[in-house]
């Protein structure tokens, strides 16, 4: 029995996490996968609760399941809250709790989706885009400078740090998960400027050499960015640093047409932690019109890297292409002469596909 730590947090994310679960269950009945759920608290609700936005029991549970599936959490009832009560305080929590040091964010256009691209059709249409960024070290935690006044002029900067271990094990899952898709990796940095990414570049192709099946490349973080947008299909696994990771994977996110259908997946030396990258939207919550397909390929994906359950996440993933092949559309996506579904609405039609 395989146990699932369900956080469905803020706004809408106790929509799109049961319409998941809804999924989940269909695909795991018919692959004969015992599943488990139980829910905890995390972000804004947590705060409302205990007055903090990570509980110790949210925490604990979290440790000893075998995958966490989040919705979102935050919103602006909570903006008025001291820095360390914020909502978002409870991802960070998580990724330091559970020792998370990889993000997977998958990018994937089908036919059915690609007139929905701000790029021209032929250019996305197909696309598979895999990024796998660092999540714990670089700049975002590296020593710090506030600013103040520095011989008479305001300063500030901020360290960018990397250890070669670090490196190591970022390329060792960049280049294992290449080894289930097309075998290509790319790896970013910017070794023509940073002595950080000399490091990166080095160990990188020290790393690679021992996956004789994976082509390694190397491509500057400026002209990544310019690929991504003339020419996303030439990239099959791309792995980078944290502040690079998190410039690119939101630019790429774009590619597909609506943030809504972006899952992703937080891995590491413990439990996995899956979630849609919106956020809470809680304009919309309560509204019923969500769209849950984000949050849906992210429970796939914890099906395949957290449960080793690879036949289940594809079930899903052909489930939703087959869905939207048929024109069904929450409200983000509808356009007229297409089946306008409801969150559960759309969660139901996946589910039936199974």
């Amino acid at each position: 029995m395989k146990q699932i730590v369900v956080i469905p947090g803020d706004g809408i994310g106790r929509e799109i996490t049961d319409a998941a679960i809804l999924v989940l269950k269909k695909a795991a009945a018919k692959h004969n996968i015992e599943l488990a759920f139980s829910e905890y608290d995390a972000g804004g609700a947590a705060i409302d609760k205990f007055g903090e936005p990570l509980p110790q029991a949210t925490i604990d549970a979290a440790k000893a399941a075998d995958a966490v599936l989040l919705g979102a959490v935050g919103g602006p009832k909570w903006d008025s809250v001291a820095p360390h009560l914020r909502p978002e305080r409870a991802i960070l929590g998580l990724r330091k709790a559970l020792g998370l040091f990889a993000n997977l964010r998958p990018i994937s256009v089908p036919a059915s989706l690609a007139e929905y691209s701000p790029l021209k059709p032929e250019l996305v249409s197909g696309a598979d885009i895999l990024i796998v960024r660092e999540l714990t070290g670089g700049i975002y935690f590296g020593e710090k400078f506030e600013a103040q006044e520095v011989d008479g002029v305001m300063t500030a900067w901020d360290k960018e740090y990397y250890t070669r271990p670090e490196i190591e094990r970022i390329v060792e899952l960049a280049c294992q998960a290449a080894q289930k898709r097309k075998g290509k990796v790319t790896s970013v940095d910017k070794s023509n400027v940073l002595a950080s990414s000399r490091l990166w570049r080095k160990t990188a192709h020290e790393v690679a050499e021992k996956y004789p099946d994976v082509e390694l490349g190397d491509m500057y973080v400026d002209n990544a960015a310019m690929q991504l947008a003339s020419n996303p299909k030439g990239f099959d696994v791309l792995v980078t640093s944290n502040l690079f990771g998190d410039i690119l994977s939101d630019e790429a996110a774009v590619i597909g047409g609506s943030i809504g259908m972006m899952p992703s997946a937080s891995m590491g030396k413990g439990t996995g932690l899956y979630e849609p990258i919106h956020g809470s939207a809680p304009d919309i919550a309560g509204m019923g019109i969500a769209n849950p397909v984000g949050t849906i390929l992210s429970a796939a994906m914890m099906l395949r890297y957290s449960l080793d359950e690879n036949e289940a996440a594809e079930t899903i993933e052909q489930a939703v292409e087959a869905v939207l092949a048929d024109g069904y559309r929450t409200a983000d996506l509808y356009r007229e002469g297409m089946k306008k579904a409801s969150t559960m609405e759309m969660a139901e039609a996946i589910a039936a596909k199974i």
